[in-house]
């Protein structure tokens, strides 16, 4: 993919140039319908989401928490913390996503460590939000 398809999404936009061709590298792009179950809560989380195109939104417990739209994230707290999903998350319209798998984040913290380090202070300051 593109790495300057990434900037759209505001957890890489800050990453230099080669960061971001690390991640474009392994990333994979997911097209899915309206109406699909993204990820549920519960389930253990092995990748992360970042909304390109397209809504959804979350629930805890059969409540509803959000929306989420171009560039939000999903899933990089359990994939970095190695813990369940908190939450369930389903399409509203039909959607364009940029995929990372856990594997890819083990990948990237070996080739662009800096990246990852982003990630996981980004995931710190929304812990510290919650």
């Amino acid at each position: 993919m593109d790495p300057e398809r990434l900037k759209k999404i505001p957890v890489f936009a800050d990453l230099d140039d080669e960061q971001r061709r690390h991640i474009a590298a392994l990333a994979a792009e997911v097209s899915v319908p309206t109406g699909k179950e993204l990820v549920r809560e519960g389930d253990y989380s092995y990748d992360m989401l970042g909304i390109e195109e397209g809504t959804a939104s979350v629930e805890r417990d059969g409540q509803h928490l959000a929306d989420l739209g171009p560039g939000d994230v999903v899933g990089e707290m359990g994939v970095l913390e190695r813990s369940q999903r908190n939450a369930t998350v389903i399409s509203t319209s039909p959607m364009m996503l940029i995929t990372l798998t856990s594997w890819d984040i083990r990948k990237l913290q070996k080739t662009a460590p800096a990246a990852v380090d982003h990630l996981r202070e980004i995931v710190s300051s929304r812990r510290d939000q919650a």
